[in-house]
């Protein structure tokens, strides 16, 4: 918990607020009861001393709490009249929110050409070439020089479309929140390796299997200490592909080889495992084997059928 004393930015702290509640300023006035006005004065500092009642009302529509302690040696305070200490006969009465402990905003530091902040509960960014700036996405003047833009590019820009803003954060989210580790024990096989990506709460957004083998069961040869791995698939939730869980797995896979000493893996893939496994080191190989399907079929007098690809 942070107090809302001189040290700490009551702007900053409900700037804070409306992102996690992805609130903007016409929305958490309306929820408040508050005027607009007078919240944008607050975030932007110009309102040095508002009331209690104001600053509770706003940060209890952002999903936050305003507790009250009192410190000093009077046995009773007053009630606050504002939002930084008051109180009498010695007593300090000072009030916080819960969970200002949450990230500041990451773009308050950008300011527009009046010297503004950009929305805070937007996702804002600094504009250093047009392909920055989503509102040319249809100009074909990216390659030309600076001087010769048809149009100034602004300092920094932001999305306004809810939908991506959504997609965008839940991904960072589970970038930051995802932890990857190998399963054993639970009846599995000793040479079955499993590899999961969880979220905190238990849910699975990402697994890679294989299986160890040891090469003189195909060569011929005589038995060995030699083992390799044999790469069964990789597979990453729909809405979580392309933050790099794929690679992780595998990077977790190729660490846990080295470990137990095992120089070799091998895998067959299509379509975009390719261009995954390509990116995390595997190689084509020389000779191409058959991909071989089976499909199960009730006894009619026809033979199951294979097919080679």
């Amino acid at each position: 918990m942070t107090e809302l004393t001189e040290a700490v930015d009551l702007g900053a702290a409900l700037r804070a607020l409306r992102r996690r509640a992805d609130l903007s300023q016409r929305e958490l006035a309306e929820r408040s009861g508050v005027p607009q006005a007078t919240l944008a004065r607050i975030e932007s500092g110009r309102a040095t001393d508002p009331r209690f009642r104001t600053v509770e009302r706003l940060v209890r529509a952002a999903g936050g709490e305003v507790p009250i302690r009192v410190s000093g040696t009077a046995a009773t305070a007053g009630t606050a009249g504002t939002a930084g200490t008051a109180g009498a006969a010695g007593a300090a009465v000072t009030f916080g929110a819960a969970d200002l402990s949450l990230p500041a905003v990451p773009h308050d530091a950008l300011r527009d050409g009046a010297g503004r902040r950009y929305p805070a509960h937007l996702d804002a960014w600094e504009v250093k070439e047009p392909k920055d700036w989503p509102g040319a996405w249809w100009a074909n003047w990216y390659n030309l020089p600076p001087a010769l833009w048809p149009l100034p590019v602004p300092p920094a820009t932001y999305q306004r479309n809810r939908r991506y803003r959504d997609r965008r954060r839940r991904a960072e989210e589970v970038r930051r929140t995802v932890r990857l580790r190998r399963v054993t024990g639970g009846g599995l096989p000793a040479t079955s390796w499993r590899f999961v990506a969880e979220l905190p709460g238990g849910g699975l957004v990402g697994e890679l299997r294989a299986h160890e083998r040891s090469p003189h069961l195909i060569d011929g040869d005589d038995p060995s200490d030699e083992r390799e791995i044999v790469l069964d698939g990789v597979l990453v939730a729909e809405d979580c592909r392309r933050l790099g869980i794929g690679r992780r797995l595998v990077a977790m896979l190729a660490a846990e080889m080295d470990r137990a000493g095992i120089r070799s893996a091998h895998a067959i893939a299509e379509g975009g495992d390719v261009d995954l496994l390509l990116a995390c080191g595997y190689q084509f190989k020389t000779s191409r084997p058959w991909a071989l399907r089976y499909d199960h079929r009730p006894a009619t007098g026809n033979r199951p059928s294979g097919q080679g690809g």
